[in-house]
């Protein structure tokens, strides 16, 4: 069975591995004790606070595979980004040249650096580890942040972005940047994104272009990848554009990947979740389910084929479920079915 829980301290080597196996770009698990350490520490106390409105919480999920003990995959949330560390973006826009006397009317897409989301939740750190990229697995990995928010939506803001990976050539190092570098750093790609993943963020306010910047200057492949993502990266995209996401023109200030939001309660896995309590019994050819409790420190969350509504509008379970669950008869859980649903 595969099981979702909250991260705790004894997962700091697997989550170490993690992050080395996710390389470059995936900014949000630098390979760095100390910080993988702290990161780990605030979503243990971030689960256990009582919280009443949104802070400065992370959530960090672990996927746990119960018939071996090891840990396949990640995925976190912050509930509200920004605050503590500034969080920039460049925004794609469009300015208009006219001249009436010459008859010339040119509009003209430029790149703006600004920190607009700052406040607002962020679902992240997403990432699967490859034998285990198959079937509903990543479906799963992803849906269970839905759950957990919809469960608990005081913890989060109004609205939630993510920050997708953007195009990188066959030496990993995005296009986008390298004009960047060029211009305004004298630092490598690895070393840039190892300095954001662990907090130190104080030179983009010191180098970046302090000005809009035109992007019809830029080297064609630069502007060929603005608002693109990485290969990897699509069909995470197609999930969450399928959630009701969509880009507003945000982009990443160095691989120039997407940022896409959505209001929390117009996310489709948000919507078309139901919370019912329980019936712990056998059951039998049911619809494929993704499954949580309603606790936080001790949140768990499964997917089975074996659960199924009853006509008192019970979910009936079965006992393994149940005790995956920390649940019992009578108590609440919040289901979403993983096969596609109508809009």
């Amino acid at each position: 069975m595969l099981l979702i829980r909250p991260i705790r301290q004894s997962d700091y080597p697997v989550l170490m591995q993690i992050a080395i196996e996710s390389g470059a770009g995936f900014t949000s698990l630098p390979v760095n004790e100390q910080k993988l350490q702290a990161k780990i520490a605030r979503s243990e106390q971030s689960f256990a606070t009582n919280v009443e409105a949104m802070g400065d919480q992370g959530y960090l999920f672990v996927l746990e595979d119960t018939s071996t003990g090891e840990i396949v995959g990640t995925s976190g949330i912050e509930a509200s980004v920004g605050l503590e560390t500034p969080l920039y973006h460049f925004h794609k826009s469009t300015v208009v040249h006219h001249s009436k006397e010459l008859d010339v009317f040119k509009q003209v897409e430029v790149l703006t650096m600004c920190n607009d989301y700052t406040g607002v939740s962020e679902i992240c750190t997403l990432f699967l580890r490859e034998p285990y990229r198959q079937g509903l697995n990543g479906r799963f990995l992803s849906k269970v942040r839905f759950l957990f928010m919809a469960e608990h939506p005081k913890r989060f803001s109004n609205m939630v972005i993510a920050e997708m990976r953007g195009v990188a050539d066959e030496t990993g190092l995005p296009p986008f940047w390298k004009w960047l570098q060029s211009y305004f750093f004298s630092i490598d790609f690895p070393t840039a994104d190892y300095m954001i993943g662990v907090g130190n963020k104080g030179f983009i306010a010191d180098l970046m272009p302090r000005h809009p910047i035109y992007v019809s200057l830029l080297p064609e492949s630069a502007q060929q990848v603005i608002g693109e993502v990485h290969e990897n990266t699509k069909p995470a995209l197609a999930l969450l554009e399928n959630e009701g996401f969509f880009h507003r023109g945000y982009v990443d200030l160095f691989d120039g990947g997407p940022t896409v939001e959505c209001q929390l309660r117009q996310i489709k896995s948000v919507r078309n979740s139901h919370k019912v309590k329980v019936l712990v019994a056998p059951v039998e050819g049911a619809a494929t389910l993704s499954i949580c409790n309603t606790q936080t420190a001790n949140f768990r969350a499964v997917f089975s084929r074996n659960a199924a509504l009853n006509d008192n509008h019970e979910l009936v379970i079965s006992p393994e479920l149940a005790e995956a669950l920390l649940v019992s008869n009578g108590d609440f859980v919040r289901y979403l079915s993983l096969e596609k649903a109508v809009k």
